[in-house]
């Protein structure tokens, strides 16, 4: 193994690969992705998530919740009462994963056209090269 711990990371018989393969699986998930930037502006309900998020279903959201709670990266506080209030917020962990992901959001948004006049030029290249 180097260094870096890079073969390690490209062994996929190797659990720390496997484990690091799942995280980033989930932390490049769209849902995950939205559900941070949203919860970064402080505590969610249910219910106020899926009204910024209006796109994800309930059955999306649960699961996304649910799996990051059980990374660390949202906490899920119960408050009794009649209904019961459920709010969800992040950790210090996934406020530290907050910065990433809006450095990311940033740079797709900075280069959205270059990436779009790209797929252009390629599908335009691979379409001609079909019809031969």
């Amino acid at each position: 193994m180097d260094v870096t711990g890079e073969t390690t990371m490209k062994d996929p018989s190797n659990p720390v690969c496997r484990t690091i393969s799942t995280l980033l699986a989930r932390i490049g998930d769209k849902w995950t992705v939205l559900v941070v930037q949203t919860l970064g502006s402080g505590p969610k309900r249910f219910g106020e998530l899926r009204r910024e998020i209006p796109s994800v279903s309930q059955r999306m959201l649960t699961l996304t919740l649910r799996n990051l709670e059980r990374d660390g990266l949202v906490s899920r506080t119960v408050t009794p009462s009649i209904p019961p209030r459920v709010d969800y917020e992040l950790t210090e962990l996934g406020q530290s994963l907050q910065g990433p992901i809006c450095e990311l959001a940033r740079w797709t948004t900075d280069n959205v056209e270059a990436i779009h006049q790209a797929q252009a030029r390629y599908d335009a290249q691979h379409d001609e090269s079909i019809a031969a």
